[in-house]
């Protein structure tokens, strides 16, 4: 795929405060789009039209719904340069997310702007749900993307030992142990500040959580202490008041970032021979635990940072346990069987 066009980035005192693509019609949209979500998504919507745009490779108003069913297909097909023509395109919940954006900023077109009279993106098979008041799907409607809804897989404790075994200092134990004792995203560790952490109440104050929520989550011993540690014994002397500082490099003293954090648990997966582990995988892993031992949905739901508790029922689901003992306590009244002595005399 030709990059004809490509994000560009602008930023201010490390926060990014522009983004353009070189086509009109797509900066717009994301000049739009700045102050109505959060700075992640923000970004992701652009990259998202720059795969769009690159893909096409047509002006944007003489785009068709014919374009739009290539696209799609372009992206469910074997990446170019793979190895193996069986590898597959991306899975279906990134090609349904690109074309959510899509489907968003020809609706901008058409609501602000009066063009294109019709959203290219099929009304009626679109997934996504609302943007200005506009419905892609509905129910009854087969999908143009169709996206399985899967439950997330906790990691086993072995593969937690090994994980946590092979990290070596005490910031990176004190950041796996914040996600899989406490249940924090990875953004919202790399965000923590001094202040955010109270060691009297064995509390941390989320400040930016998503959607610009914020919580106070509990936090464990085992977690704080790595935490103390890291502080006391490792943590670079600097003006910053975030927690996780870079501590080697040109970057020393400075904020750690969300991609310095996958790098770290992308090189410990591979030194600890554990490929499954991920950030949002070890958070997953917290709530089941928890959930498992008993924990409330709605105390799971604040520690979660979930706006509706319909999120955290996930979590009944990934309990077979405790489903299997309540299903067993009520299943010889629900489905009692009569007997045959019974029938008869009802006869």
């Amino acid at each position: 795929m030709e990059m004809r066009h490509k994000l560009v980035q602008e930023f201010e005192i490390g926060i990014v405060v522009k983004l353009s693509l070189g086509v009109p019609e797509a900066d717009a949209y994301l000049k739009f789009l700045q102050y109505r979500c959060r700075p992640n998504s923000w970004v992701s919507y652009g990259y998202d039209l720059q795969v769009f745009l690159n893909t096409i490779a047509k002006p944007v108003l003489e785009i068709t719904s014919a374009d739009i069913l290539a696209f799609v297909e372009s992206q469910q097909s074997p990446r170019p340069g793979s190895k193996r023509s069986v590898v597959p395109g991306l899975c279906n919940r990134t090609i349904g997310r690109r074309l959510a954006t899509v489907a968003s900023f020809y609706e901008y077109l058409r609501v602000f702007h009066d063009f294109p009279r019709n959203n290219p993106v099929p009304r009626r098979l679109a997934k996504r749900t609302v943007f200005l008041g506009h419905r892609y799907g509905s129910g009854g409607v087969t999908p143009l993307v169709r996206t399985p809804e899967t439950l997330p897989r906790p990691l086993d404790d072995e593969e937690v030992g090994l994980f946590v075994d092979s990290l070596r200092s005490h910031r990176d134990k004190a950041m796996v142990l914040t996600m899989l004792l406490a249940g924090l995203r990875k953004s919202e560790v790399v965000k923590l500040t001094l202040k955010d952490v109270d060691f009297g109440q064995h509390t941390l104050f989320v400040r930016e959580g998503k959607g610009g929520y914020e919580r106070v989550v509990a936090i464990s011993d085992i977690a704080l202490k790595e935490l103390v540690a890291y502080l006391d014994k490792e943590r670079p002397s600097s003006s910053s008041e975030r927690v996780f500082l870079a501590m080697k490099g040109p970057h020393r003293g400075q904020p750690l970032r969300i991609a310095a954090l996958d790098t770290i648990v992308k090189y410990h997966r591979r030194q600890a021979k554990t490929p499954g582990v991920q950030c949002h995988r070890m958070r997953h892993t917290c709530f089941t635990r928890l959930r498992q031992g008993g924990m409330s949905l709605e105390a799971l739901q604040a520690q979660a940072g979930h706006k509706s508790i319909v999120s955290t029922r996930i979590y009944l689901h990934l309990c077979p346990r405790e489903l299997q003992r309540e299903y067993l306590q009520m299943s010889e009244r629900t489905f009692a069987v009569p007997t045959a002595v019974g029938r008869a005399g009802n006869g």
